[in-house]
């Protein structure tokens, strides 16, 4: 998230309990590849995924189990999730490697063995610090899971103001060719000047891989038509988005939450057929966290262990994911 972090087409899940049907999210749409501005799916039908981020892995930890990944599937009707593994800040992942990896590769396997998609973010804000880094850990996903689709590479979660041409582009080149000598084929993400709001500065130069997109962050209460616009421009110029992460609350995670302005997202993101991760599994006390303090981290949450955010977030995916 951008501040206080210190603390019919094709868009189903592919599978519905109850029919007795146990087609998979996985099986029915299979390895995902950018074509044009959309994301489409092994039969090159647009597809259109919704779930919900973790948080920060550091801070969140009790979340990144694979009881909570399963209930996300069953009762939210999830059909993708994203790991946020903290980098740089405090206790993550450069100060405890083996630690935070292996929450991250614990909600990868249980992503997999519910037949669904798994985002693994590189949560930073300053990743072009720590380039030898993140080639090491991505060469390493890429070997231990590339040969699944059920990955997506999200390389870089939210750059600030820094050049994407100079800094960020070259970034993501030299991270995509570690992923590249392992997985040929999966997704990777490709986070964005501003918070991942810039996405007009990649039209005309793009990355040179056959199977990219694009973050684009927002809060609904803070980022509203300008950005939809700003979006839209991207679009029309053939640049595939994906929404990574947002709120229905303010910037800052906390705050007023805009109804009229989240539902105008939704809108737009289902006319774009964009797939979208809300943020976030948490009990932490803001207005974006899903769930209220103490809520188990196995699942199993009551409506009145989750938030207003929650509540809401949860209703979309249920109505758009059957």
């Amino acid at each position: 998230m951008p501040e206080d972090i210190d603390q019919s087409e094709v868009d189903e899940t592919g599978g519905d309990e109850g029919t007795g049907d146990t087609t998979s999210t996985i099986d029915s749409f299979g390895l995902l590849q950018a074509s044009g501005n959309k994301i489409v799916d092994k039969n090159n039908n647009p597809v259109q995924l919704r779930g919900m981020s973790l948080f920060w892995s550091q801070w969140m930890g009790q979340y990144y189990t694979k009881e909570a990944i399963s209930w996300l599937k069953k009762d939210w009707k999830c059909n993708i999730v994203r790991a946020a593994m903290g980098v740089e800040d405090t206790d993550g992942y450069l100060s405890n490697k083996e630690t935070e990896k292996q929450k991250v590769y614990t909600v990868i396997d249980a992503a997999i063995e519910e037949g669904i998609y798994v985002i693994v973010d590189w949560h930073s804000h300053h990743a072009e610090d720590h380039l030898e880094e993140a080639k090491v850990f991505f060469s390493e996903v890429a070997q231990k899971y590339g040969s699944t689709p059920n990955i997506i590479y999200e390389i870089y979660n939210e750059p600030l103001n820094v050049s994407w041409k100079d800094v960020l582009k070259p970034y993501h080149e030299q991270v995509i060719a570690e992923i590249r000598k392992h997985d040929p084929d999966n997704l990777i993400i490709c986070g964005t000047r501003t918070w991942s709001q810039d996405v007009d500065e990649v039209i005309g130069n793009t990355i040179n891989d056959i199977n990219v997109a694009y973050t684009l962050h927002y809060y609904a209460a803070t980022h509203k038509q300008f950005l939809r616009d700003k979006a839209q421009k991207a679009l029309d110029n053939g640049i595939p988005l994906f929404v990574t992460e947002y709120g229905v609350t303010e910037a800052s995670g906390n705050g007023f939450i805009d109804t009229n302005e989240a539902r105008a997202w939704w809108d737009f993101m289902d006319q774009n057929k964009i797939s979208w991760c809300n943020w976030s599994i948490a009990d932490k006390e803001e207005a974006s966290a899903a769930l209220k303090p103490n809520a188990s981290g196995t699942g199993g949450w009551t409506e009145d262990q989750i938030t207003i955010s929650g509540t809401m977030v949860r209703e979309e995916i249920k109505t758009k994911n059957p």
